[in-house]
């Protein structure tokens, strides 16, 4: 068996686990269930949580007996997993470049539908006392990023080679909600987070900016998958992103329009 077959094989088994859903978890993971529910599943980036929770309940809400489970995880590791056949409706990734990697599993073409940029989160009582992006160069300061295979992670390390900080990251996190939660609970005295992660944090951490950061701007795709047994119910869930009101809780997470 070849390294890529093990590789799928283990990304199939992988998305079996962690799925977490918006309405009943009893049943299939997707298609129709055995009380005659239907479930679709959504793959999405770790840093759309938020937002794709607060759209998938809207979604369940004008689609009586709908059931939408969400897999979050990196990126990279979710268009794998689209790639292997997961049993799976949707997928949304953080970088266009990450779905350009899946397109033989897209059912049509992948559509922006918001932006993201990074800020250097820190923990609420900022115990290093770090006040710019600068204090990263501090041999006392110790900050987290993204592995560099996460869309999260390429552009941190853009960044940091941008602004030729020399000091290197404590730990790479396999995406960005673990380097937020490293923040949170001190274990790091900053991270390279997006901008939507840190609203959505509140008063658990404050921001700094980042040099540059202005222009690394991260774009988000989404598109319909060919092994979806609901393919209907797939484009509606795209359709309700792409829409006023799903642009709307978007733009409240704190994300930019599709450029």
């Amino acid at each position: 068996m070849s390294t890529t077959t093990v590789r799928r094989s283990l990304a199939l088994l992988a998305l079996l686990l962690p799925l977490t859903a918006c309405g009943s978890d009893e049943g299939e993971d997707s298609g129709r269930q055995s009380d005659g529910d239907t479930t679709i599943t959504v793959l999405a980036a770790a840093s759309l949580t938020d937002t794709f929770t607060a759209l998938a309940e809207d979604f369940e809400a004008e689609h009586e007996g709908v059931t939408v489970k969400l897999a979050f995880d990196s990126s990279a590791t979710l268009a794998e997993q689209a790639l292997g056949g997961a049993p799976a409706d949707v997928l949304a990734t953080a970088d266009t470049a990450t779905m350009d990697d899946a397109s033989e599993a897209l059912a049509a073409d992948p559509q922006l539908f918001a932006t993201n940029t990074m800020v250097l989160a820190l923990p609420a009582d900022n115990p290093a006392g770090i006040t710019s992006y600068d204090d990263l160069g501090s041999g006392d300061v110790t900050y987290v990023v993204c592995v560099d295979t996460a869309p999260c992670g390429k552009v941190a390390a853009a960044l940091i080679e941008s602004t030729g900080l020399e000091a290197e990251p404590s730990s790479l996190e396999v995406d960005v909600k673990a380097v937020l939660s490293k923040v949170i609970t001190d274990e790091a005295d900053a991270g390279f987070v997006y901008a939507t992660d840190a609203v959505a944090a509140g008063d658990a951490v404050s921001t700094v900016e980042i040099p540059g950061a202005a222009e690394q701007v991260t774009s988000y795709p989404i598109a319909p998958l060919v092994q979806s047994q609901e393919a209907d119910l797939a484009q509606e869930f795209v359709d309700l992103v792409l829409s006023e009101a799903g642009q709307q809780t978007l733009t409240d997470a704190g994300f930019g329009p599709p450029s």
